[in-house]
């Protein structure tokens, strides 16, 4: 994993657990690079909401990430942001 985030305590969701972030580095055996960002209740990415990220994104990391009760937002040094809302991690999803 290249990047682990966790949502504040003061963030609260209507499944009332705690929410986390990963952005996941994958090699494959052609070697091409992958990266996935995953969101769910799992602080080890095993499980939850994921989206592709393109890999010059990826390769340059995250710059910052907000949790509010809407969602998380991921900005990149790039100055591109993704916003994932809540109602797509929430309930062990």
């Amino acid at each position: 994993m290249t990047y682990t985030s966790a949502a504040p305590s003061n963030v609260k969701y209507a499944d009332e657990a705690p929410h986390h972030l990963g952005l996941v580095h994958e090699h494959t055996l052609s070697g091409r690079h992958s990266y996935k960002m995953i969101v769910g209740r799992y602080p080890g990415a095993s499980y939850g909401h994921w989206l592709d990220i393109d890999p010059v994104l990826g390769a340059k990391g995250v710059e910052s990430t907000t949790w509010t009760e809407s969602g998380v937002r991921v900005r990149f040094p790039t100055g591109h942001e993704i916003f994932v809302p809540a109602r797509f991690f929430l309930f062990g999803r």
